[in-house]
């Protein structure tokens, strides 16, 4: 994990935000997960870089400026001229405790709210919210990094009425390359709990699914994640990445039956609170471990009819959810995975609840693997009970670790290619702001022009003749542009025409005297600013 934090001088404090704090670096978290020994960590901290000759060369006025001004106009410059990062804030089941995850995580329901509210902030212009049982990430564009990262974090903050100090303390930030890396690893199953587990990539399908249509799911985050998801079925279809591999609910299946007496596998009374995909999932694997019968408990019935249709080889038994509490003191374990954002069972709802045989241990097992929890820490403290939750499913997956380590290398490798593809389609984005502003200055030339020309003519010309010159004007503009707008225009497939375009950009930029121009992320930052304070 590679974290990037070079400073540079705010130039529009004073104008927009009306503050003179400046932000504190971002922390970070280091995370180890079974990329550890395959990803470069290193902090690059407080790095000023000063092109102050290369400033005074363009300017010549090396005599008047002193070396503060040169570093301040230097600062400033770079900020005008900086381009939008993509920017990953987040916490996974590597980095925080399910306590805290819990009060982060934003049902799926809230994702275009959430992108709303993120996208009114200041320095942010795109923006995705990918939220699960393992990880809470919010990816945006930032017009400036530091500024975005501030404000994404006390948006976070406010939220979840957890304070930015303590977000700090179990966060991971990372910016551009290493968030596209990150997204890309998590889609493939390698940031998972459970390495290669499928429905991580369903997870991030549903992303693009809900974003589609949502104002500030953009181009970049919107191309974002669709590559994430190429890249999530590539590793899956050239490597054997998911072959024997586990999902959350088989490893809490797992889990019960390694806290099982061996001897009473075949005759536990199992039940499942929940028939979403998770609760279909526990009770599948709970059919393949030779389980004959399970009570699943749901608000309806109709989902666990058609459960009952795709699972022959075990007995599903429904009941509403008025009976949950009666359901629970008759069986011996207990799985929960429901969309509730307030717990099920608080220790005096269990503390009265039959006790189970010897059979099985005399220890009632709830494994919860809900995020939000649907069963409260609080259930712990009785005697009789046995409470997991997803982060305890981590004894289930250590086993066979320098497997999954060697899957993750050869997974990497495919990661890395689709990682240059997608940073040279971005490059390639990092034109157009330079053919908007050469075709500006061009249209500024031709209206001027076009006014003299029908001032010299007269006041009697007829609309015909003006519309003739008129598009005279535009086809001659039009002409003379074809070819430098050729010469900026490439998808980014191919390495040396992205370099040849690059090089192009650069020198309309200085023959033009483009740069010059107000910079598009000015321009994006005043707006943005000018419309919150409306």
């Amino acid at each position: 994990m590679a974290v990037s934090t070079t400073f540079s001088a705010p130039k529009f404090d004073s104008l927009f935000l009306n503050s003179s704090s400046r932000p504190s670096p971002p922390s970070t978290h280091s995370h180890f997960s079974l990329l550890t020994k395959s990803r470069t960590f290193f902090i690059q901290k407080g790095i000023f870089r000063c092109d102050a000759q290369n400033s005074l060369q363009n300017n010549g006025s090396s005599s008047s400026l002193s070396p503060l001004e040169l570093l301040k106009t230097s600062s400033a410059d770079r900020y005008t001229k900086e381009r939008s990062s993509i920017v990953v804030i987040g916490l996974s089941v590597h980095t925080a405790p399910v306590e805290m995850r819990e009060k982060l995580a934003i049902p799926e329901a809230e994702w275009p709210r959430a992108i709303a509210e993120l996208c009114s902030l200041n320095h942010i212009e795109e923006a995705a919210v990918l939220s699960t049982c393992n990880r809470m990430e919010i990816y945006v564009v930032a017009l400036s990094q530091h500024r975005g990262v501030k404000e994404v974090m006390e948006w976070m903050s406010k939220t979840s009425s957890v304070p930015v100090s303590e977000l700090c303390d179990h966060r991971f930030l990372l910016y551009n390359k290493d968030a596209t890396q990150h997204i890309f690893q998590v889609s493939a199953g390698l940031e998972s709990l459970v390495l290669g587990e499928g429905q991580i990539l369903a997870q991030v399908k549903q992303v693009v699914k809900v974003g589609q249509g949502v104002n500030g799911f953009g181009r970049n985050i919107s191309g974002l994640f669709k590559h994430a998801i190429t890249v999530g079925k590539r590793v899956r279809a050239e490597t054997n990445i998911s072959a024997g591999a586990v999902s959350v609910s088989s490893a809490a299946v797992e889990l019960a039956y390694m806290k099982l007496p061996g001897a009473s596998h075949d005759n536990a009374r199992m039940l499942v609170i929940g028939a979403g995909k998770m609760g279909k999932l526990v009770i599948k694997h709970l059919a393949s471990k030779g389980c004959a019968r399970v009570v699943v408990v749901n608000r309806t019935e109709e989902r666990v009819a058609a459960i009952r249709e795709d699972l022959k080889d075990i007995e599903i038994i429904y009941k509403p959810l008025s009976e949950m509490l009666s359901c629970a003191g008759e069986a011996d374990v207990v799985f929960t995975s429901t969309a509730s954002e307030t717990p099920l069972f608080l220790k005096d709802d269990v503390k009265d609840l039959p006790q189970t045989s010897q059979n099985v241990g005399g220890h009632r097992l709830f494994i919860d693997i809900s995020v939000p929890r649907n069963v409260g820490s609080c259930v712990s403290e009785i005697e009789s009970v046995r409470l997991y939750n997803v982060d305890d499913l981590k004894e289930v997956v250590a086993a066979n670790k320098e497997d999954r380590l060697r899957k993750a290398m050869e997974a990497q490798v495919i990661i890395n290619e689709e990682l240059n593809q997608f940073e040279a389609w971005r490059d390639s984005l990092e034109t157009v702001p330079t053919i908007k502003k050469l075709r500006a200055y061009a249209e500024r030339i031709r209206v001027a022009e076009l006014e003299k020309c029908l001032g010299k003519m007269g006041d009697d010309i007829s609309k015909k003749t003006r519309k003739a010159v008129d598009d005279l004007s535009r086809g001659i503009v039009n002409r003379m542009l074809h070819g430098p707008m050729q010469h900026l225009r490439c998808d980014g497939s191919d390495d040396r025409t992205l370099s040849e375009t690059l090089e192009n950009m650069h020198a309309l930029n200085r023959m033009f005297s483009l740069e010059t121009e107000i910079s598009v992320l000015e321009q994006k930052v005043r707006a943005k600013v000018e419309q919150n304070q409306k």
